[in-house]
């Protein structure tokens, strides 16, 4: 699968942004979606997880209830909703695609090319 990464620019403190991240292939909907991110200096970590049916999700514990992870099987797109957006928040955004949910940040599984989001006044 080839995931394309879209929707990162400039944004105030405290503003908003959606992601998406586009699949090709029939087999979107067999794979759990994830979202990572990598600051500066920074290692790349975890974001948010949506399993294959989008019956479940998973947030890291400094983006709960400001970011959202969603996906539409019928478009064979997963998006990420950033809401009340920080300066901490800045870094580019990576979606990768994986058989089973799996926090890890080791690179298994399909990635796209980042997005990078800044949140900066």
């Amino acid at each position: 699968v080839q995931l394309q990464a879209s929707g990162g620019g400039l944004v105030q403190p405290g503003g908003s942004l959606r992601l998406s991240c586009a699949a090709s292939g029939r087999t979107f909907s067999t794979y759990a979606m994830h979202w990572f991110r990598q600051a500066p200096g920074k290692e790349r970590e975890f974001v948010a997880a949506i399993a294959s049916s989008g019956g479940r999700t998973y947030y890291a514990d400094s983006v709960k209830g400001r970011l959202t992870i969603s996906r539409d099987n019928a478009k064979n797109t997963v998006y990420l909703q950033m809401d009340s957006l920080k300066p901490e928040d800045t870094a580019v955004y990576y979606c990768a695609a994986r058989s089973l949910v799996w926090l890890g940040a080791d690179g298994s599984g399909f990635w796209g090319q980042g997005t990078l989001v800044t949140v900066s006044s």
